[in-house]
């Protein structure tokens, strides 16, 4: 068993995890799925911003050389990083420069993945994690599970014995309207003392060098605003033309995000304070990172690169909605994260994460930029075999159905045997064991076979309509 299919099993067996699961991830497919239909112009408006990202993405060079120099005469400095370490190391000099002893972060995925938290705490800077959701993983010592919901995999029974444990005045926790208040006592005064500030950027306005946050609870404006430093983490492929684009791109990430029309907070943030701002930082450095994106396009995974990081395509994934994030055991999990892994990390470590696909293409179907993830899937797998990475028991099960496969009438009478053999393990129409079915019949029942096979019923009802 891999490490992945460990991680699978477990979160299998945990009855809580798919609780948790559920709740956010139905609420948000409703929710979208309303928003969605109540915009008719939907499809028209992801063709023009696939269009606007594959276009950027093809004149990378230009749009980043404006977006610098128009960022530069703002007042913002701006730094280069090739690798994750590389941002890490250039963060971590900016806070050690401003004598930083606390940095308050809003959610970033980016700095997720260049794995910043664990940069600030080896240089020895308190880090706070402002947004509601990091704040509880935080506490929790665990990493997300969710790019827009971090904390997805917690109930909000499992929130409030978090709170009771480590916040200084909890109060009462019976609601999660108390809880949202118990987090606000405790991080209040960490926003008004925290010496750095640290924010990642939906977009980066390339006309203006101004960059783009969008959050929902207010805390980006409050790390980015109160501190004297204001850090932002951002890559590369991240660019849009103007102001114009970025409100195409916004209408199609909120709506696929949370399902609404705005979000409660959108903010465009441009250079530093100026002489007369009442707030604002009085440094504002923006750190331009490729970590693995040019990488991408070298491998013919440009489409990748359009992705807003809305979480659709993780919320309507049938495979995420049964095992959460956590068992992807990568930064990105879900459909974007099996194409996004290997590319980052190496398909021969995990070579897992494309095969976790059943290739029912809604993923596909649900993307606001049109991003062909099943397409990309399967690319990985093509490569995984072509390479020599699929276990030897896959290829065997593979060669067997091809023989069968390319024999009709010995594939019928496998099926057949097969469909007299397994309703002697049902139990009132269910299959809970069977002989070399474990996989299926572990965590779920197996529902037994109704009537003949596929192509027998497919007979008996054209013979019946010929009749």
């Amino acid at each position: 068993m891999s490490a992945f299919q460990g991680r699978v099993s477990s979160a299998l067996a945990d009855a809580t995890l798919k609780i948790a699961i559920d709740r956010t991830t139905n609420t948000a497919r409703t929710k979208r799925a309303a928003a969605i239909g109540a915009w008719p112009e939907f499809a028209e408006a992801r063709e023009l911003g696939r269009d606007i990202k594959d276009h950027v993405i093809a004149n990378l060079e230009y749009y980043l050389t404006q977006f610098e120099a128009n960022a530069i005469k703002t007042g913002a400095k701006v730094h280069w990083a090739r690798t994750g370490q590389e941002a890490c190391e250039i963060v971590v000099g900016i806070c050690k420069a401003a004598n930083a002893k606390s940095v308050t972060r809003s959610k970033s995925m980016l700095g997720e993945e260049i794995g910043l938290p664990h940069a600030l705490e080896a240089a020895g800077i308190e880090r706070v994690e402002t947004d509601l959701a990091e704040h509880i993983i935080q506490l929790a010592g665990e990493k997300p599970s969710h790019i827009i919901w971090p904390a997805l995999h917690k109930t909000r029974e499992q929130v409030g014995e978090l709170f009771r444990a480590n916040h200084t005045d909890p109060g009462a926790l019976a609601s999660v309207e108390q809880m949202v208040n118990s987090a606000r006592r405790n991080l209040r005064e960490k926003f008004m003392a925290a010496d750095v500030g640290i924010s990642g950027a939906n977009f980066l306005i390339a006309d203006t060098g101004g960059i783009c946050t969008v959050t929902n609870e207010g805390n980006a404006e409050l790390t980015t605003t109160p501190p004297r430093v204001h850090i932002v983490t951002v890559g590369i492929e991240k660019l849009v033309p103007s102001m114009t684009e970025a409100m195409t791109m916004l209408r199609l990430l909120v709506r696929s995000a949370t399902g609404a029309e705005l979000t409660q907070y959108t903010t465009f943030h441009t250079g530093p304070k100026r002489p007369g701002d009442l707030d604002g930082p009085e440094e504002f450095h923006i750190v331009l990172v490729d970590a693995g994106r040019t990488k991408m396009l070298a491998e013919g995974l440009a489409e990748m690169l359009r992705c807003l990081r809305c979480g659709a395509c993780m919320n309507h994934c049938v495979v995420f909605r049964q095992i959460g994030g956590h068992a992807y055991g990568s930064t990105y999990p879900g459909p974007m994260g099996s194409v996004i892994t290997p590319s980052q990390d190496g398909i021969e470590q995990f070579q897992d994460l494309p095969r976790a696909c059943t290739l029912n293409g809604q993923c596909g179907e649900v993307c606001p930029v049109a991003i062909p993830l099943p397409k990309l899937i399967r690319g990985w797998r093509t490569k995984a075999w072509v390479q020599g990475y699929e276990p030897a028991i896959s290829k065997t099960a593979l060669l067997l159905w091809r023989f069968l496969a390319l024999r009709p009438g010995l594939y019928q009478f496998a099926s057949n045997i097969a469909l007299r053999f397994m309703p002697i393990f049902a139990r009132s129409g269910w299959i809970a064991k069977m002989p070399l079915a474990g996989g299926w019949t572990t965590y779920r029942d197996l529902p037994s076979p109704q009537g003949g096979t596929f192509l027998s019923q497919y007979k008996a009802k054209h013979r019946k309509a010929a009749k």
